[in-house]
């Protein structure tokens, strides 16, 4: 691994800001541990408010430029980092998964997003299109167009530690924005290296300071970004408590804030099902990431007439699950982030009982060799009510909850019957079951899929979700114009000055 740090740039002792070329930081120091072996990878100094400042000042200065370079031109800087991504692919995913604790081809995903969305920014930066608009009055013409907003404030999760960050950055980058990002502090080496391979393209092309800045340290810091008037736009992700003390702070300034918070993602898994795809899609959805995504699947919504053969195919899966550490390709299960999360995760298993609940495949802390960072469980399954206050809230681990149905209307109202609107998906074959949950009487959330599960988004598709998931959008689709400002034109080539609507003022 130290080979792979200081191909990334790293150091023992790392400073935790940067605009550009240079690193500095003055405050607190923010240990890195990973949850594979619980041994202390590096160090990286938090941000102080002067370190901030300087970062502003940077940004403001680098916004005046980047907003006049063609757009084109911003996508061709945007190219050349994807192909820089391209050659650390390797060790930045290995990053990945021994400071975050996702397996070791979850980690090659995740680069492989980052580049994906440098590719779809790329050709976006040709495509900003505004509209043309038909007047009502003679001689005159109306459009509108798109221009840069200014500063982004990016503040990421653990979870997905670079690839969120790239959908914004790429995208804010070709729009004419500079970005401030701000990661989580559990996983900030991640951070840094993303960084670090910004300034090589930023030196390359001979780029100023600010274009891209990186603002490492605790929520404190975080606070800096939300509450300042210099900041346009704040693209959150995280938990809904976290997100809705951002949105309160940004909404208090008329800023804007893209929200991507919590899921509490469901498979309604109807008798037209093919039950073989259905294992794969439930499982992966349950315990990939070892249930640390935003849509990781943590409710299956069960015909009752397939319910007993289905629950004990779950069973048999489980029973073959190889928990260790992530880098080890055999294993499919690595470690939770932190103790932190493992309290959560027993709290929860404990709530189930308590709550009326069954744990069919139980749970537990793994112990022994292999195991001593003591953040690896065993993935759980528990029988429950969806009205469970246990199964209402989102709990950040492999825990999930099967629960039965009759008709589809019914799994319908169950799926929707939750606070968060993420992630869906039906396994089904039959297709009016299949348009039904995908129409209007269907599903609220923001992805609802057909015989795939809840994890495992594209980046060509807008990615976000409704009620408590906050409402943003990322990635694709049109989600660049939240990085920008539209404007309304209305030109008059003609003699006179008629007005809208057929109103007269003679001045005569």
């Amino acid at each position: 691994m130290q080979n792979i740090l200081q191909s990334l740039g790293l150091k023992e002792i790392n400073d935790g800001c940067s605009t550009g070329q240079n690193w500095f930081s003055n405050g607190a120091l923010i240990d890195s541990y990973s949850p594979v072996d619980g041994k202390l990878i590096a160090r990286v100094k938090g941000a102080s408010s002067s370190d901030y400042e300087k970062i502003i000042v940077a940004a403001k200065t680098a916004f005046n430029y980047w907003r006049e370079v063609p757009a084109p031109k911003r996508g061709e800087i945007v190219r050349q980092y994807g192909n820089k991504l391209r050659d650390k692919k390797t060790e930045l995913g290995k990053l990945v998964s021994y400071e975050m604790g996702k397996s070791y081809q979850e980690g090659l995903g995740e680069v492989q997003e980052m580049i994906d969305i440098c590719d779809f920014a790329v050709g976006l930066s040709r495509q900003l299109y505004g509209l043309q608009l038909h007047s009502e009055r003679p001689s005159h013409r109306m459009m509108e167009q798109w221009h840069p907003l200014g500063i982004v404030g990016i503040i990421s999760a653990f979870n997905f530690p670079v690839a969120v960050w790239s959908w914004n950055t790429a995208l804010a980058w070709v729009c004419g924005d500079v970005c401030i990002w701000k990661p989580s502090e559990k996983t900030p080496l991640c951070s840094i290296a993303c960084q670090n391979i910004w300034n090589e393209v930023a030196k390359e092309n001979d780029l100023p300071e600010g274009i891209s800045c990186i603002l490492n340290g605790d929520y404190k810091a975080g606070e800096l970004m939300t509450k300042d008037t210099n900041v346009s736009l704040i693209s959150a992700t995280g938990s809904t408590r976290m997100g809705k003390i951002v949105g309160t702070a940004v909404a208090e300034r008329f800023g804007k804030s893209i929200l991507e918070l919590g899921g509490n993602n469901a498979i309604i898994i109807t008798e037209n099902a093919d039950l073989n795809m259905t294992i794969v899609g439930a499982v992966f959805g349950a315990v990939g990431t070892a249930g640390q995504r935003c849509t990781s699947t943590r409710r299956l919504i069960i015909h009752e007439n397939i319910y007993d053969k289905l629950k004990d195919s779950l069973i048999k899966a489980y029973g073959q699950l190889k928990i260790g550490n992530p880098l080890d390709e055999k294993n499919h299960v690595g470690p939770l982030i932190d103790k932190d999360a493992v309290k959560n995760y027993l709290h929860a298993l404990e709530r189930i009982t308590i709550e009326g609940g069954k744990i069919i495949v139980e749970g537990g802390v793994l112990e022994g060799s292999g195991y001593e960072s003591g953040c690896y469980v065993k993935p759980a399954i528990a029988e429950a009510q969806n009205n469970m206050a246990i199964v209402q809230h989102e709990t950040f681990a492999p825990i999930l909850y099967l629960i039965k149905y009759k008709t589809l209307e019914e799994a319908i109202a169950l799926q929707n019957g939750v606070p968060q609107g993420l992630s869906s998906a039906i396994m089904t074959l039959n297709m009016r079951e299949a348009e039904l949950f995908l129409s209007a009487k269907g599903s609220d959330c923001g992805i609802a899929n057909v015989n795939i599960g809840t994890s495992g988004a594209e980046i060509g598709g807008a990615f976000g979700g409704e009620k408590e998931t906050g409402g943003g959008r990322e990635s694709g689709s049109d989600a660049w114009k939240a990085y920008m400002r539209r404007q309304t034109n209305t030109l008059n080539w003609g003699n006179n000055l008629p007005l809208a609507q057929g109103i007269k003022f003679d001045l005569g």
